[in-house]
C-alpha cells in the first residue's frame, strides 16, 4: 500500500539524522583522527537517539575505555561549531582493571566505572574539589551513577607523565577524573544538560541500549505499520 503523506514526512524525518551523520562524523574524525571512528558514530547515533532527554545538548564527551589508561581517551567536541575543544587521558575505577578496564558496574561501592549516556547537570565542590555531577539515562547500566557519586572531577593522579612509568594512569573510586590543570575549564564546557558518552565493546549493553540502534528500529516500526495500513 502507498504511504500517506503524513507518514512518507515521518519516515524522511526519521531517515533524516542517518543521512545527515556522515558529514558529521567525518568532520570530528579530521579533527580527532587518533579518535575511532567507530567509537565517534556510536556516540554521535546515542546523542542523536537521547534528543528528547537531551534537548540544549550541543558538546558531547566521548570516552573510549577501550583504550589503555597511558593514551588519551576522552574527546570533547563542541558539535555545533564541528570542533575538537579537548583530547586527554582519564581515569577508570579501581575495581575495573589496571592500565586496561575490563569489568563496569552500576554497583554502589565496586568502585568500578559504568558505561552508556550520561546527561551533565550542576557542579559544586566537593573532596575533589570543583566537581560535575552526571546523570546516567540508561537503567541497570549508569542510572546510579548520582547516587554513586560518580562525577566528573581533577585529580593528582591523572598524571601521564607517572603513568609511563608505572604502567597505567592512577585510578578513581569510578569517577571519569581528569587532570587538575583541565578540569574546571572542561567541567564549566560540559555542565549542564551536555552529553558524556562512555564506551567499551560490552556485547550485552550494545545489544540492548535503547540509545544504538533506536533510528534504525523506528525506521523499521514504521514501515511496518505503513505495510500492514
Amino acid at each position: 500500500m502507498a504511504l500517506t503523506r503524513d507518514l512518507a514526512w515521518a519516515l524522511l524525518a526519521l531517515a533524516g539524522p542517518a543521512l545527515a551523520e556522515p558529514a558529521l562524523l567525518g568532520e570530528l574524525q579530521a579533527q580527532a583522527p587518533a579518535a575511532d571512528p567507530k567509537v565517534l558514530a556510536l556516540a554521535l547515533e546515542a546523542r542523536e537517539c537521547a534528543a528528547d532527554s537531551a534537548p540544549s545538548a550541543s558538546r558531547l564527551a566521548v570516552i573510549d575505555y577501550s583504550r589503555p589508561s597511558t593514551e588519551p581517551r576522552l574527546w570533547v567536541f563542541d558539535l555545533e561549531r564541528r570542533k575538537l575543544l579537548y583530547a586527554e587521558h582519564v581515569a577508570h575505577g579501581r575495581g575495573s582493571g589496571e592500565n586496561l578496564p575490563t569489568t563496569f558496574s552500576n554497583r554502589n561501592g565496586s568502585h568500578q566505572s559504568s558505561l552508556g549516556l550520561f546527561v551533565t547537570a550542576e557542579t559544586y565542590h566537593g573532596g575533589n574539589g570543583y566537581s560535575l555531577r552526571m546523570d546516567g539515562l540508561e537503567p541497570g547500566v549508569n542510572d546510579a551513577a548520582r547516587e554513586r557519586l560518580i562525577v566528573m572531577h581533577g585529580a593528582p593522579y591523572v598524571d601521564p607523565l607517572t603513568a609511563a612509568l608505572q604502567g597505567r594512569l592512577g585510578r578513581s573510586f569510578g569517577c571519569p577524573a581528569v587532570r587538575p590543570e583541565v578540569a574546571r575549564e572542561m567541567i564549566d564546557t560540559l555542565k549542564q544538560g551536555q552529553l558524556v558518552f562512555a564506551y567499551y565493546p560490552d556485547e550485552d549493553w550494545l545489544g540492548s541500549s535503547r540509545f544504538i540502534g533506536c533510528r534504525q528500529g523506528a525506521l523499521a516500526r514504521a514501515r511496518a505499520g505503513a505495510s500492514q495500513g
